[in-house]
């Protein structure tokens, strides 16, 4: 027994070998194939983008292309589109020599997981039991990001600690937990989460730190002086930044109902969003004994009233309840990243890169608990009685659910994403754990050398970007080396 649990530990400790040349291209072959022939056997064209969309116009009397479902929802696709490749490519590129990393493989599992996404929300949502068939238009197109982005912010969680190889592995498996969850919560449960508040940020920030938990690395700090910014990651992070924080009101109301719904949303999420600026810079000057603003504060926390929105952001909530939410977002969020990140890593053992904590999971739970509370105290007088119809969609098996249950609804919703996101994330994470998929050792994470190609050292090419140009005429560059410190 006991030359067992050695045996064990011995194949758990080995030697990590980066070496992807095999598995990489495997993987992304082998699962492309699969999407390739799974699309040929269940994914059709829908109604308003197949070719007989002309008969149909003509059939319902429809004069104009421009009641064509595109038209009205693509404005919102690609906003939504831009935050998954852009806005959440580059926020993570904070780290002064994994910046690659950042962009591409979030390209990389992005590009993947929207196609596994179509599939797994379509099996549940939308096959059609006589043909078989899943059709998709451009709302499946939104669905199947919002789907990614869950799988996005665990990747947060796991930043310059694991291989392509795993980050594709733990897409797969998110992906699939996250279309169960969806179809539970949204359902199931018939609980309302147009911008996933419990839904892709609860269950995407859990999610990841467990994962994060369960491939726990005791000696990272080897790797300590490749954790830290420079100026110019930090700008790129921003930018990020820039564009989530510019494109969230169409995240936030992109699948919303017809009409003052996604109006009001677009509304209280821009409202909330510039709330949560000002108390994110206050609490952040506050931190600092010379009052000094902290980057990675200004990067994540602005961000966190449009996740703490989601669920609420079609409800009657008004525009200075939408400023309450985002005051106090802003505060509690950046206190998280003061106080609550430095005590998850110390005592429970979770490494969080990006600080996703403080980002999506406890701003998703603030999102969870105010949609109960608004779903529960929703009034005819406030609504009115068709209003309440439309907005919480008590129609059908649901015509007689009172604003009271609904708001219990909801509060079972946001349980169903955490357990979702813990115990997937424990499963997922032990998967990860097996000394197969070509994960750095721990002296190694955080740099793009591991699985990137490298042209020279980065300090020496911004070095002379950055600098004046006389001073770079005078400037000698240091002799190279693997590692540049910064």
């Amino acid at each position: 027994m006991g030359n067992c649990i050695q045996g064990c530990k011995d194949y758990f400790s080995r030697q990590k070998n980066t070496n992807i040349r095999l598995t990489l291209p495997v993987v992304c072959f082998v699962w492309q194939i699969a999407m390739i022939i799974l699309f040929g056997v269940f994914i059709r064209y829908d109604e308003e983008s197949d070719t007989h969309w002309v008969e149909t116009k003509a059939h319902d009397n429809i004069t104009s292309d421009i009641e064509n479902d595109f038209y009205f929802r693509y404005p919102s696709f690609q906003d939504v589109h831009v935050m998954i490749f852009v806005g959440f490519g580059f926020l993570m590129t904070f780290l002064k020599r994994y910046s690659f990393g950042a962009v591409g493989f979030n390209f990389l599992i992005a590009s993947f997981g929207l196609q596994w996404a179509l599939l797994m929300q379509g099996w549940f949502h939308s096959l059609d039991p006589q043909t078989g068939k899943i059709f998709i238009g451009v709302e499946s197109l939104i669905n199947a990001d919002f789907c990614v982005a869950g799988c996005l912010i665990a990747y947060g969680a796991v930043l310059g600690k694991v291989s392509p190889v795993q980050l594709l592995v733990m897409t797969l498996f998110g992906v699939t937990l996250f279309a169960v969850e969806e179809y539970i919560i949204l359902n199931l449960l018939h609980a309302r989460d147009a911008g996933g508040s419990m839904v892709i940020h609860t269950f995407g920030g859990y999610y990841g730190l467990t994962i994060s938990w369960v491939l726990y690395r005791p000696n990272l700090h080897q790797s300590k002086r490749m954790q830290g910014s420079v100026y110019h990651s930090d700008i790129f992070a921003m930018i990020g930044t820039l564009f989530l924080w510019m494109f969230w009101p169409s995240f936030n109301s992109a699948i919303t109902d017809h009409g003052d719904g996604q109006h009001r949303a677009v509304i209280n999420t821009y409202l909330c969003l510039a709330s949560t600026v000002l108390t994110t810079v206050a609490i952040s000057s506050l931190s600092q004994k010379t009052g000094k603003l902290d980057m990675v504060h200004i990067q994540n926390s602005t961000l966190a009233g449009g996740v703490a929105l989601g669920t609420a952001a079609e409800f009657m909530i008004s525009p200075y309840g939408a400023l309450i939410v985002g005051f106090f977002c802003g505060i509690i969020s950046t206190m998280g990243y003061i106080f609550i990140s430095p005590f998850l890593e110390k005592t429970l053992k979770i490494q969080d890169t990006c600080g996703i904590h403080n980002l999506h999971a406890m701003p998703g739970v603030i999102g969870g608990i105010v949609g109960a509370i608004t779903a529960a105290a929703a009034s005819e007088s406030v609504y009115g009685k068709q209003g309440l119809i439309n907005t919480f969609d008590f129609t059908g098996d649901f015509k007689d659910r009172t604003v009271l249950t609904q708001g219990g609804y909801q509060a079972a919703g946001m349980c169903v994403s955490i357990v979702f996101g813990v115990v997937g994330g424990a499963i997922v994470g032990s998967i990860l754990k097996l000394p197969i998929w070509g994960d750095p050792a721990d002296e190694n994470c955080f740099d793009d050398e591991v699985y990137w190609e490298v042209s020279e050292p980065a300090t020496h090419h911004l070095l002379f970007i950055i600098q004046p140009l006389d001073t770079v005429r005078a400037f000698t560059p240091p002799p190279t080396s693997h590692h540049p410190l910064h």
